[in-house]
Parts: structure tokens; sequence; C-alpha cells
């Protein structure tokens, strides 16, 4: 490894270190760590600007900016109000199947749209259900966010290293469910009885609040009927664009811009109210994190690690798949999973040739998206939609920590490996 390699991992252990103790904010030590990065020659402005592989990925920035301006404009329609008392209502006002009602819509969302667009649209509603029902609103936004890690893995649009990986291998919509979906669904039904054991304090309520929250007409929240359907439409069409993904060529970050401009060009919304609604720390936050690692792909570090799991594998498809499967975990826990599995890709596209390119070959693929989806979950920084329902607590007066959202994440992801693990042995091995 050479000296700049070197430098590089001492400035990300560094950064990652100082975000998860929380000394300095996130948004600073991201930065600082892109800037370091320049310094000591890890990576260039044309790497970091221009480069898909190791450079800041404007996909994903875009995308969060374009649904960010979509859910801004939204709020200002009553909407989530509307679907707030609804969900309460429909839960009898009982905290813990609120919170079964939000992890489901989350999961089903995020398999549909995105898991990073779903939770911009569900914390919204959240507050309001948690200040409705006088209940603190930090559990169900970290049930959320890792309800949307497993949601979105169940399809090619879910989680963004989906879409890398079905680039890469050549693997459909309809590839994905077939393999995906049907373990996502055990998944689900097992956090779900986590949710209830990590959670159970949250769920003491008042019943004076639940009488008054009953008696509402979730009708009269709305109030811009005009602005909805405008709203609605928009959302609609973007999220049959992002389904429609892999025929109409369309990346998902122009079509959410274009679906975010537009609304605010008809919504009659002055700009600048829409500008101050955006989570503009989080994009920076993303920018730098994005520089950061690709300094590390840039210097050959993650390269390393990857060709060393290659070396490793030598054969031996079972346990290749099984050690794919917790190293992308692992790894996606420390940094984001979006740069690991573009990296780590070309790696696995080069196993799966190796091995003849059969049904147990392509296992590593499933594996690979596994291990990163779901490994996403162990730590606050893992996955995108992590990062953005911290920065909206944030902003909202709710404060989730690194550890105070890894604590709950860490046993999510341990427990869904767990359950994965047999699955991939069992379909692609012992039963194939």
């Amino acid at each position: 490894m050479s000296a700049t390699a070197m430098a590089a991992v001492l400035v990300f252990s560094s950064a990652y270190v100082l975000i998860a103790t929380e000394k300095i904010h996130r948004v600073k030590v991201a930065l600082g760590g892109a800037v370091l990065m320049f310094l000591i020659g890890a990576t260039t402005a044309e790497d970091a600007f221009f480069d898909p592989e190791t450079g800041i990925d404007w996909n994903v920035i875009f995308l969060l900016l374009g649904m960010m301006l979509i859910v801004a404009v939204l709020k200002r329609t009553g909407v989530f109000e509307y679907v707030a008392i609804w969900s309460v209502k429909r839960a009898k006002g009982r905290p813990f199947r609120v919170m079964v009602i939000l992890v489901v819509v989350t999961a089903v969302a995020s398999a549909a749209l995105d898991n990073v667009t779903t939770v911009l649209l569900i914390a919204p509603v959240t507050f309001l259900v948690c200040d409705r029902l006088a209940v603190p609103v930090v559990p169900y936004l970290i049930a959320e966010a890792l309800a949307s890690n497993i949601g979105g893995t169940a399809t090619l649009v879910g989680d963004p290293p989906n879409i890398i990986i079905a680039s890469r291998a050549g693997l459909t919509y309809v590839d994905f469910l077939v393999h995906l979906a049907p373990l996502v669904v055990v998944l689900m039904v097992v956090f779900i009885g986590l949710c209830r054991l990590m959670f159970a304090s949250a769920f003491t309520y008042d019943e004076t609040q639940v009488e008054q929250i009953m008696a509402l007409n979730e009708r009269e929240a709305i109030r811009d009927r005009r602005l909805l359907a405008i709203g609605l439409t928009v959302l609609a069409l973007v999220t049959v664009a992002f389904i429609a993904h892999a025929w109409v060529h369309l990346e998902p970050a122009v079509v959410a811009l274009v679906g975010g401009l537009v609304l605010l060009a008809v919504s009659r919304v002055r700009p600048e109210d829409v500008a101050q609604d955006v989570e503009w720390p989080t994009l920076m936050f993303f920018a730098g994190l994005f520089i950061m690692v690709g300094a590390l792909v840039n210097t050959g570090v993650i390269e390393q690690v990857s060709q060393r799991a290659t070396d490793l594998a030598d054969g031996r498809l079972a346990a290749a798949s099984v050690g794919l499967l917790w190293g992308s975990a692992v790894i996606s826990a420390l940094v984001d999973n979006i740069p690991y599995v573009a990296t780590m890709s070309p790696v696995t596209a080069d196993l799966v040739a190796a091995e003849g390119g059969g049904a147990q070959a392509k296992s590593l693929w499933w594996s690979l998206a596994l291990g990163a989806d779901l490994g996403g979950n162990a730590t606050a920084v893992g996955a995108s939609a992590n990062v953005i329902v911290i920065g909206l607590a944030e902003k909202a007066g709710h404060k989730i920590t690194f550890w105070g959202f890894t604590k709950y994440g860490l046993v999510v992801a341990v427990v869904t490996l767990v359950i994965a693990t047999p699955y991939v042995l069992l379909r692609y091995f012992a039963l194939s």
C-alpha cells in the first residue's frame, strides 16, 4: 500500500471516529475529510467531481434534491396531516399498531419507489402522528429507516446499489422480485417482532389524547386541494418513471429533479420558501462522504479489500457467497453502500464469469445485494436513508445520535443477515 493510500485510510478512519463520537458535527467532518483528501493527493478535482467511480454520485444528490422539492411543496397542502390522522384512526390510537402501519407502508413504498424517496415522504407524517399521540418520535423514525432498507432490497429500484448490480449483471426488475422479494417478506415479519421488543418503551399513550384524535376529521386537514391534485399527479408520474426505469432509460435523478422543478413552477409557492425546506446539510454530508470514499477507491484501498475477498473464494462458491454476503454487510456498515457496490460489482462479475455464469455462480450477485442492502442498516451512515432520517430529525429538533441509531440498526442487520444466510445456501446450493 502506497503512502498516499495509507494517508487516505488514516483520514477516513479519523473522520469515521469523529462522526461516531459526534465530537464535531458530521457535516463539518465529512467536508473537512474531503478537503484533506485533496490536500494529500488522494483525489483530484477531476476524480471528485466528474469521475462516476471515484467522485460524488450526482445521481444520488439530484435524486435527493428533486424529491426534497416535491415533499416541500406537498407539505403545504396538508396531505401529511391527513395521512397522519388517518393512520392513527385506523390503528385505534395504539402506538404499536401505528408503528406497524408506518413500517409496512415504508417497506412497500421503498420497494416501489426507492428507500430514500420513501423516508422523505413518510418522515413528515411521522412527526405529526407522534405529536398527536404525544409519543417519542425517534423510535418511529429509526424503525422506518430500517424498514426502508429491508423493503428496498426487494426490487431493482428499491435501493441504489441494486440499480448498479442490475446494470452490471444484466438483471431485470422481475429477477429481483423473484429472487429477493420472498426473503424480504419473511424479514419484514421478523422485523416487526423486533420492533415490539426494541421499542417497547415508546408504546405508552394517553387515552385522552387518543380520544381527541379519533374525533378529528382528516379531510379537514387538506388546505389546498388544487395544489394537492397537481402534487399527487406529479408524484404519480415520477413513481411510474421510476418503475419504468429499465424501459424509458431515464435516470431516477433526472426524473426526480424534473418532477420537483415542474411542481415548483406550477405551485405558486415562492422558491425561497421551498429552498428553506431542502436538507442542504444532508446533501453536503453526502458530497463529502462520496469524496472520501472515492479517494479510497482512487488509491486502490477498496480494490485491495475486494481482491482479497476474491482470492479467498478460489472456486468455493457456497463459501464465497456467504463470505460476500457478510463481507459486504461489514463494509457497507462502515462506508456508504453505493460506492462500495460500484467498486465490488466488477470483481463480482469476474467471479461469476470464472465460475461459468450458472445459477450457483449468480448467487454471488444476490449475496452482494443482500449484504450491501441489509448491512446498510448496521450504522447511522451505512445507508442513504439512515442519513436522511437523522438529518430530518435534527432539523425538527429531535437529535438521533450515531450510537442511538446504531444500537438498534446493528441488531436488525445481524438478525436479517442470519436469516439471509440459510436462504442463500438452501435456494442456490442445497435445492438447486
